[in-house]
């Protein structure tokens, strides 16, 4: 199994102000752009520590600009050029549709019935217009069958998500609410799923 080092985007103000972002093109905020050098520290300790090179190891990215934004910092940190790295439509978060935008009250109050539903059945249940994390999950694991090698991994909260319950580590009822912390670096190995923040 190839090793991912996966960093979830830094933090932005929809983030703090508990909005669906979805596919918005949301910039950091400023801690969400000192949890992205955070994360560039802890990932320059552990590839010290797995006594790889940072220049030999590959970086992708989710095409959205918070996560972009957290890669270029990241990278900034192990003195890697801000273009070394690819791009990956799949690790896009997971689409809300018309929810975008809206807090989880005012998604429940736009359809209270298929909000109660998805609350219910969150991995098989989209908001309208949206994506539903069974396809999410699909995504996750056709992009981790074409790794070939260790890899840097920047993407979202959902997409890790998607990705635990398609590499077996975690279920869709425990991954449907599961918290990804921003800042912290989520090592997907042989070993399991470690997090250090």
């Amino acid at each position: 199994m190839p090793t991912i080092y996966y960093i979830r985007h830094g933090e932005t103000e929809w983030n703090a102000l508990g909005r669906l972002q979805g596919v918005q093109d949301i910039p950091l905020n400023d801690l969400g752009r000192r949890q992205s050098v955070h994360a560039g520290e802890t990932l320059a300790d552990l590839l010290r520590r797995n006594h790889r090179s940072a220049s030999a190891t590959g970086f992708v990215c989710s095409p959205l600009g918070r996560a972009r934004q957290t890669m270029d910092l990241a990278r900034g940190v192990l003195d890697l050029p801000l273009c070394g790295y690819a791009i990956d439509d799949r690790l896009r978060e997971i689409g809300y549709g018309a929810w975008e935008g809206s807090t989880l009250v005012e998604a429940q109050a736009k359809d209270p019935d298929l909000f109660a539903r998805r609350q219910a059945e969150k991995w098989t249940v989209a908001a309208p217009g949206g994506e539903t994390y069974v396809a999410v999950q699909a995504r996750m694991a056709d992009w981790y069958r074409g790794l070939t090698a260790d890899v840097v991994a920047v993407a979202h909260g959902g997409t890790a998500r998607a990705l635990m319950v398609a590499l077996g580590l975690e279920t869709p009822q425990s991954a449907a609410d599961l918290p990804i912390e921003q800042g912290a670096v989520y090592v997907f190995s042989d070993d399991g799923l470690k997090k250090y923040s």
